[in-house]
């Protein structure tokens, strides 16, 4: 049962190519961690996606999505972000197109600290400061805004799959913003 809605977009790949193609070569993908920041760049909030996964259970997560043949990475990032956030969000994409981290997603448990039981995935990650109206679409109900330190608190990673939760605590040391 899926509650995602159809990317209008999504043309690209058939269900049955991708599906084929995840079982047989690992797959491209952008994350982002959409922050406010104050004047001086310091990150005063963090959005998380909250969604329903595949078996109902409700979870937090960052901005994904795969990078398509021909596409930049910021071209990715762009659409991901507006994809997920609305068009209002007015994401600031880093001048420099280096992730503050590469996660690499297993199908089996215990490979690295991230899993996707759908396929191997290399994840490109940066932190994107968004300035506008955030208004969450496709899959996501909502977008919540807490502080870092609530963010990385156990009990808001603890409700991150794959690894998100570690992949967040990354995002937020790597721009100082936990203390």
């Amino acid at each position: 049962m899926s509650v995602r809605t159809p990317d209008p977009n999504g043309g690209w790949l058939s269900d049955d190519e991708l599906s084929s193609i995840r079982r047989r070569l690992p797959l491209l993908y952008v994350e982002a961690v959409p922050v406010r920041v104050d004047g001086l760049g310091v990150v005063t909030e963090v959005g998380l996606l909250l969604r329903a996964n595949a078996t109902g259970e409700m979870t937090r997560t960052i901005v994904s999505g795969r990078v398509m043949y021909g596409e930049t990475l910021r071209e990715a990032l762009f659409r991901h972000l507006e994809k997920d956030l609305g068009p209002m969000a007015f994401p600031l994409l880093p001048a420099n197109s280096n992730p503050f981290h590469v996660a690499e997603y297993f199908p089996l448990p215990g490979i690295s600290q991230f899993t996707d039981e759908r396929q191997h995935a290399v994840s490109l990650a940066y932190v994107v400061p968004v300035t506008g109206t955030c208004d969450p679409r496709q899959d996501a109900l909502e977008i919540t805004w807490l502080t870092p330190r609530e963010a990385a608190s156990e009990a808001v990673t603890g409700e991150m799959e794959g690894g998100r939760g570690a992949l967040l605590r990354a995002a937020l040391a790597s721009v100082g913003a936990l203390n």
